[in-house]
């Protein structure tokens, strides 16, 4: 069997998911897919096939101690903000579930708690990421202390639009960043405060913009909430900033932090007929300075399908 999940940017507010506020996510088409291959099972070890395995056995009492053999490639950016790590839990279970036990057509809805769950038991952090790479598209989303945040608002993300994402090849290590932030909700630090503030208007700007069509409008929103991230709740580095600062001085784009906590990706939203044209002037501006860094234009994915949700064809269909 095989599945096909996206990753996500986050637009506009990190941690507003299991904080409060409004957050706004975009799917975007760099996808991990998983296929089971013919053999014996996978051997005994570690990762994270074999945890989510075991996280299904709880589910599927049948399944046996080991997981199916699986083959896995991604072409997310590792490490980077960009969800790739849920985007490949999700893969692993819509896999599993679809070569064991085919029969029980299980919805999207169910895979997400379960994606949720998992991840919530490891990291205690906000259910955005399994809400947007499985639902796809640009969401809105209001944040829960606990539980899976609500979608308020959904729409398809403007074709004539690309995205670009900036790898800066140094990894984001959220670490203990979510303790550290959950310290600061018990301290009533004013500084997060202002900060969660500051964030749900910015996703409330980048949303609105979103939905007039508002390039401009769109971006600004992003940048601001760029500044917030990084000047209340220090979630940048010398080597994003510097980044940004090449890649506006080269052509005009703001890019903006993909997910909480230090390094990973950056991305940006430009007109598609540009997209060529903006990516090869970044490429140039940051080549020197940053060798290793990668400028990845991409646009929005739409929602994971399971069989449940897969709408019966017609006789002739």
């Amino acid at each position: 069997m095989r599945a096909e999940v996206p990753c996500r940017a986050c637009l506009s507010g990190e941690d507003l998911d299991w904080l409060g506020g409004r957050s706004v996510s975009l799917a975007l088409a760099l996808p991990t897919v998983v296929e089971t291959v013919p053999g014996p099972p996978a051997p005994s070890g570690s990762g994270w096939p074999h945890e989510v395995w075991e996280y299904l056995r709880g589910e599927f009492p049948h399944f046996g101690p080991r997981p199916p053999a699986v083959r896995v490639h991604s072409e997310a950016p590792a490490a980077s903000g960009l969800s790739s790590s849920t985007a490949l839990i999700v893969a692993l279970m819509r896999a599993y579930v679809e070569a064991c036990a085919p029969a029980a057509q299980v919805p999207t809805a169910t895979l997400t708690r379960w994606a949720y769950r998992f991840e919530f038991a490891r990291f205690n952090g906000g259910g955005m990421d399994q809400v947007a790479v499985i639902e796809g598209g640009a969401l809105l989303l209001e944040g829960r202390p606990t539980g899976l945040p609500l979608i308020r608002g959904r729409t398809d993300f403007p074709e004539e639009w690309t995205v670009l994402v900036v790898d800066s090849a140094t990894r984001k290590d959220t670490g203990d960043h979510i303790a550290v932030v959950r310290s600061q909700v018990a301290d009533r630090d004013p500084a997060l405060a202002r900060y969660l503030k500051e964030a749900d208007r910015a996703s409330a700007q980048a949303w609105a913009a979103i939905g007039r069509r508002d390039l401009e409008g769109l971006t600004l929103a992003m940048d601001r909430a760029h500044v917030t991230m990084r000047d209340r709740q220090r979630m940048s580095t010398p080597v994003l900033e510097d980044l940004r600062d090449t890649a506006f001085a080269a052509a005009g784009l703001r890019l903006k932090l993909s997910g909480a906590g230090g390094g990973g990706s950056l991305v940006g939203v430009c007109p598609a007929v540009e997209a060529e044209e903006v990516a090869a002037a970044v490429r140039r501006a940051i080549g020197g300075r940053h060798p290793a860094a990668r400028v990845v234009p991409t646009r929005a994915a739409g929602p994971v399908a399971g069989p449940a949700d897969r709408k019966p064809q017609m006789n002739g269909s």
